[in-house]
């Protein structure tokens, strides 16, 4: 099993050679390539699983409405206007072997609409894989993978002095309820049911696809 998998993986980089979009890097055409062998290596490997869910619904002592964050063109999203609505919040990057959840998140974007609202925090926590501008990550959003759904500013996710009020309290459960986990890698997730209560967190490994949003 181990020998076809490398043998699909050699396959889809030389694939991402031949295709590389002229919007791309070689890597970024090589990564794109190559997602869904990742994925599928994750699903074999019991990876998919990396779950953590709010069982006892446990509600947040400072509330989620409270919080606000500044989007990509440099207005402020308050998010009390996101009341009754589903939020799915995910850390973002351009050069990662899963970039390609881009077309997942628009996908979810597309066919919920106003009852699932997906942010996206573009982050360059994890081995520098966003270096790029504000500007420049809403371009390559754009062009690559038809990008609609909301982009903030570039900020840190995980845990430190700089980090975003947003990913403080998701992962700070004397404000949340009960989590305490900070993104594993680029694509985590972070799920908000329509009461403001933090439902669930979903690590790289899973598919948007995959995540329960009804």
């Amino acid at each position: 099993m181990k020998r076809v998998v490398i043998i699909l993986i050699v396959v889809l980089a030389v694939a991402g050679l031949l295709i590389k979009k002229p919007e791309m890097t070689w890597k970024q055409s090589i990564l794109k390539a190559a997602y869904p062998i990742i994925m599928f290596v994750g699903k074999l490997t019991g990876q998919s699983k990396n779950i953590l869910l709010n069982k006892d619904q446990a509600k947040p002592t400072a509330s989620f409405y409270d919080l606000h964050a500044v989007k990509n063109n440099g207005d402020t999203l308050h998010f009390s206007d996101l009341k009754g609505k589903k939020v799915l919040l995910v850390n973002t990057a351009s050069d990662c072997g899963y970039t390609g959840q881009y077309d997942e998140l628009e996908q979810l974007h597309q066919q919920y609409g106003d009852r699932l609202v997906v942010i996206g925090f573009p982050a360059n926590d994890f081995k520098d894989q966003e270096k790029k501008s504000d500007e420049d990550i809403a371009a390559f959003c754009k062009v690559n993978y038809g990008v609609t759904f909301q982009l903030m500013k570039k900020g840190q996710v995980i845990k430190g002095s700089q980090q975003q009020p947003v990913y403080e309290w998701l992962t700070n459960p004397t404000k949340n309820g009960w989590c305490s986990k900070q993104p594993d890698w680029n694509f985590s997730k972070y799920l908000i049911n329509e009461n403001g209560v933090l439902d669930s967190y979903y690590s790289q490994w899973v598919s948007p696809k995959d995540i329960p949003t009804n």
